[in-house]
């Protein structure tokens, strides 16, 4: 829309997003839109600039029903983008992928009358074999401080900052590093993240984790209709977990989320539809009423009675020592943990963190 203003018309073409799979089909991804020429962010950009990307996001234009052709690996299929421009399929591969890992599927607009379309990549994630569980988290508040519960907040951090000013919570980067390595004879434990956030925001959220060294994942966000604004999904986001672990049925899961919106009742419902399958619910308190914690404390009784444990973190080194306890992360990597937070609040290494971070209640 912005370039038609300008009196130019915005080039069209693919934007891949970050799947998951098997060697078996691959989940790809992606959006038919025009290009309104989104540039890498940088810690230098002013606010206003910050301000001109997003607005260029948020003010996307999709190309309904638009035929779009995925390649990868001997498969090629058209697929057909839904009302809004976006790609959510299932490709059959014509024989099994004997390599883990991420992998490219390249997407091409079926235009040809349009020689200049932009083709995408969308990368597709295959665990490897050898992974003894996954990670379903959470992205706002829960990795990245976006202060949802104050809408304006969360508006001005979204609207005026940028991938490389926004900040984590302390102790993530390391935390999910040490779930990707896992314990002993893990290798290559699978994150996926699952957010109510707008797909708009894909490329920010990847360069923000890439940013922070926090391990990339398939990323499943949504459609927003700006009539919702930050409406709550939670049918959405349950829905999307349970594909991925459908998806994997011989595969456990830990699943992270915080208490701003509705992960833990989401968390709680996954668990009792798939009974065996939840090996650990961490959630943060982000500052939550005493009404809410009430709430959620419920929901540690109720998933306790069924031999799971959720667990209600104040900071992510609560979460990190539970998980080291239970043998799914080395416990060498408590240490790191504790040093990027010490780091993020401006004390010094080696110094004496506060009790409550380190003092032996919190084991």
């Amino acid at each position: 829309m912005i370039g038609r203003l300008l009196g130019r018309r915005d080039p069209h073409g693919v934007v891949g997003y970050r799947g998951y799979g098997t060697t078996e089909r691959f989940l790809v991804l992606g959006r038919a839109l025009e290009d309104d020429g989104l540039v890498r962010a940088d810690p230098a950009h002013s606010r206003w600039r910050n301000l001109r990307e997003a607005m260029k996001r948020f003010d996307a234009d999709p190309l309904p029903h638009a035929r779009v052709h995925a390649s990868v690996v001997g498969a090629r299929e058209t697929i057909e983008a839904d009302d809004e421009g976006f790609l959510h399929h299932w490709l059959p591969l014509p024989a099994p992928v004997n390599s883990t890992g991420w992998h490219e599927v390249e997407l091409t607009l079926d235009a040809p009358d349009d020689p200049d379309a932009i083709p995408g990549v969308a990368h597709v994630l295959v665990p490897p074999p050898s992974a003894r569980f996954g990670v379903i988290s959470d992205i706002d508040d829960t990795v990245l401080q976006s202060m949802v519960a104050t809408p304006l907040h969360a508006a001005r951090l979204m609207l005026f900052e940028n991938a490389r000013t926004r900040l984590p919570f302390p102790g993530v980067a390391a935390f999910y590093r040490a779930l990707v390595a896992g314990g002993d004879g893990d290798e290559g434990n699978p994150i996926f993240y699952v957010s109510s956030s707008p797909w708009n925001v894909h490329d920010v959220l990847t360069e923000f984790l890439d940013a922070q060294e926090i391990p990339l994942g398939p990323l499943l966000l949504r459609d927003w209709d700006l009539g919702l604004g930050l409406a709550r999904n939670a049918g959405h986001k349950a829905a999307l977990i349970g594909e991925i672990v459908a998806t994997y049925p011989a595969m456990s899961f830990i699943l992270i989320g915080d208490t701003s919106q509705e992960d833990p009742e989401i968390y709680t419902r996954i668990l009792r539809e798939h009974p065996g399958r939840i090996l650990a619910i961490y959630i943060r308190d982000v500052g939550a009423s005493a009404q809410r914690l009430d709430a959620v404390r419920a929901l540690v009784a109720e998933v306790e009675q069924t031999g799971t444990s959720l667990v209600l973190a104040a900071h992510t080194l609560d979460a990190a020592r539970h998980a080291a306890s239970q043998g799914w992360i080395d416990a060498a990597h408590l240490a790191a943990i504790g040093e990027e937070k010490r780091e993020a609040e401006g004390v010094e290494p080696g110094k004496a963190d506060p009790a409550r971070l380190i003092g032996p209640d919190q084991a």
